[in-house]
C-alpha cells in the first residue's frame, strides 16, 4: 500500500487547521523555517519520514492516521508477512515499509528500510536528520556508512546501532548495492511542550513553543 502524497499533505493541513495551530508554530515544532514547512504541507516538497514523525507528534496523532486517514485499531498483535508493510513516502530514494501500521498505541515505529546505493553520495557529506526519541537499526543486508554528528561508522550485515535520534544522524548505502535494515524508532515519552506544559492531542499550542 502506497499513500498518496497529495492526500497526506491535505490531511496535515486539515488537522493543523482543526487544532488551530498556525503554520509558524508547526514550522518551529518540525524544525524548519515557514517556507520549508509550507512547501512540505502543500506537497510541493518531499514528505520525509522525519517530517511526518515530527508532524504526528505535534498534532498528537499516530503517523499512520496522517498517511492513511484511519487511526490504528488492532490490539494484541499484528502480523506482517515478508516483503510487505505500509510503504512510507520515500526520502532521497529511501523506502520505508512499516511493519505494524495498524497496531494501536505503539511505543515505537518499526520499519524495514531500503537505502539505495548512489555513487554520487559516496564522496559527499551525509545529510543529517533529527527527531526526538531513540532509534535502533539492525543491518539485514548490504553495507552502511553511518554519520552521527562528527562520527562515522562503517557497518555490514548483522551489525546493530542504538542511538539518541535527537542528535544529528544519517546514513548511506555503500559497497555498490542497497542496504536493507530494520529500524525501530522509539517515541519520546514526554512529548513536545508549550510554555513548559506537555502538548497532547486535545491541547492545541498557544504562546511560546519550547523544543527540549
Amino acid at each position: 500500500m502506497q499513500p498518496d502524497p497529495t492526500e497526506v499533505a491535505n490531511r496535515i493541513r486539515s488537522l493543523r487547521e482543526d487544532l488551530d495551530i498556525s503554520a509558524d508554530q508547526m514550522a518551529i515544532l518540525t524544525g524548519r523555517d515557514v517556507a520549508e514547512y509550507l512547501a512540505q504541507e502543500s506537497g510541493e516538497a518531499d514528505l520525509s519520514f522525519t517530517f511526518l514523525f515530527k508532524v504526528s507528534q505535534a498534532l498528537g496523532v499516530d503517523v499512520i492516521e496522517i498517511l492513511t486517514g484511519e487511526a490504528p485499531k488492532l490490539t494484541g498483535y499484528e502480523l506482517t508477512r515478508s516483503g510487505t508493510g505500509l510503504s512510507i513516502l520515500r526520502r532521497y530514494g529511501f523506502e520505508y515499509l512499516h511493519q505494524a501500521p495498524f497496531f494501536k498505541d505503539k511505543l515505537c515505529e518499526p520499519f524495514i528500510v531500503t537505502a539505495p546505493y548512489i555513487e554520487e553520495e559516496q564522496t559527499q557529506p551525509i545529510h543529517l536528520s533529527y527527531h526526538r526519541g531513540q532509534e535502533l537499526d539492525y543491518i539485514i543486508s548490504g553495507r552502511m556508512r553511518f554519520a552521527y554528528e562528527d562520527h562515522i561508522e562503517e557497518l555490514s550485515a548483522g551489525d546493530t546501532l542504538f542511538y539518541d535520534s535527537s542528535r544529528g544522524h544519517g546514513m548511506i548505502a555503500t559497497g555498490g548495492q542497497p542496504c536493507v535494515f530494520l529500524a525501530i524508532v522509539i517515541k519520546p515519552q514526554d512529548g513536545l511542550s508549550i510554555d513548559g506544559e506537555s502538548l497532547t492531542s486535545n491541547e492545541p499550542p498557544s504562546g511560546n513553543i519550547n523544543i527540549p
